[in-house]
């Protein structure tokens, strides 16, 4: 019986590693997961919307209105001139309630959305949550047309982090916005 036992708790270990470690697994070239989320601004975004349209980038944060994420989403603001240039939507996310996100978004006056995902069902699907009560991790997934990954930046600089996403996306040869 003991062997039993000690056998059903190796399988449960396994399946429970191999849950965390598949959403840990994404790589550039893996298939982004699909969402539909709620944006700061009222709206509902589905990533499955830009396929074949627009490269999509998704800067994650743990907590709205904290010091390191208020100057993630500021350097955002401030670099959008140089982010609109490129074919993109571009989002900032958190597992924060939408009114959370709202209020947040109103008083940096963001000019982007953030996504909510209160219920951390999309960021565990990405990796960034391995239980329901856990903050995401600081993480930004740029996605490609195709709707693979194109590269995931796990190591954020909150201060120039949104001239560091045009940095990349220029580096990844995203197409610029024909000028008018």
């Amino acid at each position: 019986m003991r062997r039993l036992v000690t056998f059903s708790a190796a399988l449960a270990l396994a399946a429970w590693g191999m849950a965390r470690s598949h959403a840990a697994e994404l790589k550039a070239g893996d298939e982004a997961p699909a969402f539909t989320l709620p944006g700061s601004d009222g709206k509902s975004y589905t990533l499955a919307d830009y396929r074949d349209k627009q490269v999509v980038v998704i800067a994650w944060f743990p907590k709205a209105k904290t010091s390191g994420c208020t100057r993630e989403c500021q350097s955002l603001r401030a670099s959008g001139d140089v982010l609109r240039q490129f074919d993109i939507a571009y989002f900032a996310a958190s597992c924060d309630e939408e009114q959370e996100n709202q209020e947040f978004a109103e008083m940096l006056g963001l000019d982007f959305p953030i996504l909510c995902d209160p219920t951390r069902e999309t960021a565990k699907k990405y990796g960034l949550v391995d239980n329901d009560q856990g903050f995401p991790k600081r993480w930004t997934f740029f996605i490609g047309t195709d709707g693979k990954i194109l590269h995931i930046e796990k190591t954020v600089n909150v201060n120039t982090h949104g001239q560091d996403i045009a940095d990349k996306l220029e580096e990844l040869g995203v197409a610029k916005k024909e000028q008018k």
